[in-house]
């Protein structure tokens, strides 16, 4: 996955009907990813996407009993060809990190010598929602170069336990967690102790990536599968699984509520 910086403006998130199209995948398509001619389809599909995060940063926003408020922010990547993602668009997603206001708050924590590299949102963790030419993904993430996230996720099972770790994984039956580009992963569901310690045995933050995801297939040799991609609910259903990966943000990422680097 490539990132980019701000070398464009945010495109406004669509606030019509979310579904999917064959259009939205089919432009994702290896010999449609150069093609500049389908920058507009992409833009659609991106601000499809936008408006997806955007509703889920809304309804999550807001603080509730026991449950301050989580301070996100939600961006999109780019859909045309270009130099930060290798000329190519295989893959659109939107991004749910921290809001301006809480890398403040962890800046302010960190000094100015760290502050800098939270700037670039995938050195932050983030919730995605992304589509490529056959398949549709929900993910929590933590970059290779969010050393903060990583590092406070592996403190806070060194000091507290396994445990609380592997109840918030267990209960995300149909997600899988992954480590990098490694061949090897973890189906959530069937989380234990001795699973998640192999895990975070090999874990190293700063050097790996972690990746907690759910991937539905739509190829386009089974258009019934497909087609289910199409449906008028699935735009909720994605939002529905977004909100099953809070527990997880709020356990690993750092934050005033779980601070396990500096306090």
């Amino acid at each position: 996955m490539s990132y980019s910086p701000n070398i464009e403006s945010e495109p406004s998130p669509s606030e019509e009907e979310l579904h999917f199209q064959e259009a939205d995948f089919y432009a994702l398509s290896e010999g449609l990813s150069r093609d500049a001619q389908y920058n507009e389809q992409r833009l659609v599909l991106r601000r499809k996407l936008g408006g997806l995060a955007k509703r889920f940063v809304s309804k999550n926003s807001e603080g509730k009993a026991r449950r301050p408020k989580l301070g996100l922010d939600s961006r999109t990547s780019l859909h045309n060809p270009h130099a930060f993602n290798g000329n190519r668009v295989r893959r659109i997603w939107a991004y749910i990190c921290r809001d301006k206001a809480e890398k403040g708050r962890l800046k302010r924590v960190v000094g100015a010598d760290l502050a800098k590299d939270l700037d670039a949102s995938f050195r932050n963790a983030y919730l995605c929602v992304a589509v490529e030419a056959e398949s549709i993904e929900v993910s929590f993430k933590i970059h290779q170069d969010a050393w903060m996230d990583g590092q406070n996720l592996k403190r806070r099972v060194d000091r507290d336990g396994l445990a609380d770790c592997v109840s918030v994984l267990k209960g995300l039956e149909g997600f899988t967690l992954k480590l990098a580009d490694w061949k090897g992963e973890w189906p959530c569901g069937e989380m234990d102790g001795s699973k998640l310690k192999e895990f975070l045995g090999y874990y190293e933050p700063g050097t790996h990536s972690l990746t907690v995801e759910r991937t539905w297939p739509a190829p386009r040799s089974q258009p019934a599968v497909r087609e289910a991609m199409f449906g008028a609910g699935v735009p909720d259903a994605l939002l529905a699984e977004l909100e099953r990966l809070i527990s997880l943000y709020r356990f690993a990422a750092w934050s005033k509520a779980s601070d396990y680097l500096f306090g």
